[in-house]
This record gives structure tokens, sequence and C-alpha cells, in this order.
């Protein structure tokens, strides 16, 4: 979703709600990973004394397979991001959203800000016991014989 942020920029006080979902179809584009539901997206758009901010939530299940034992399952996550808008910045700086000709890519935005904040290890449960390494039996479902090797 691409938003057109001219009136944000020039009018102090002006605001945009933002209410929408990345379809299933966009977020492969994005990423290898599989989301059960689409992103759900929430959030406003606003100028405050010539500052535009954007504060969003951010939300979806996602299909997951677990780096220790294998098992699939799913997981709801909600993010919730503030990012400060400008039309240009001098440099190199990643403090600020930079909308050029005074648009913004909100997929884009919201796609990277979602896939940075999960975790690098996907884990069906924090006490998940994972694979026997010898056997390969999944130790969270029962022991196995050579488990004690």
């Amino acid at each position: 979703m691409k938003i057109q942020l001219k009136e944000l920029f020039d009018i102090v006080g002006e605001a945009k709600k933002i209410d929408y979902e990345i379809d299933g179809a966009v977020l492969g584009e994005y990423s290898s990973y599989s989301f059960a539901a689409p992103i759900a997206v929430k959030g406003l758009a606003e100028n405050r004394a010539g500052v535009v901010t954007l504060k969003i939530n951010v939300s979806s299940t996602m299909n997951l397979v677990c780096d220790r034992c294998l098992d699939e399952f799913t997981r709801d996550y909600v993010f919730s991001f503030e990012h400060t808008l400008v039309r240009s910045v001098s440099g190199d700086n990643d403090e600020y959203v930079v909308c050029k000709n005074n648009i913004l890519d909100l997929d884009e935005l919201v796609m990277s800000d979602f896939i940075l904040q999960l975790p690098t290890k996907i884990l069906c449960r924090e006490e998940c016991r994972g694979l026997c390494s010898i056997c390969g039996q999944n130790l969270n479902k029962g022991s196995c014989e050579c488990s004690g090797e």
C-alpha cells in the first residue's frame, strides 16, 4: 500500500488513520516465511509541530517449524513500531524513513520491520528438548535408548 503524504507534510495537525491488511500473495515476495493469516496493520501518521510520525501496530499468525525438534506449529505475533517520516535527508541516516515524492510504501516498511523483529531461533516452546543426535527421536515426545550415551 502506497500512501500519499503531501498534505500530511504540509499541514500541521493533519493525521491519517491506517487500517488495512497485507494479503498473503504479497507476503511471499518479501520472505520465505509462511503466514497463516494476512498481516493486520493499524495505526496513525500525524504531523505534530511539523514533525511527521508514524505509529503502527502489526499482527499476524505464522506457520513455523521448530529449529530444535522440527515440529510444525503456529504462533501469533504482535509488534508496535514508531518512525519519523521525512521528505529527504542528507547523508546516510537510519533514524528517519525517507518518503521520496511524498509517498510512503507502507507494505515494504511493515514487512521489513516485522521480519526484523522475529527471533533468529524459532522454537516451539522455550524448553524444547530437540531431537536425539543419534537416532532422531523427538525428545519432547519421549526418550530413546541412545539418549543417555
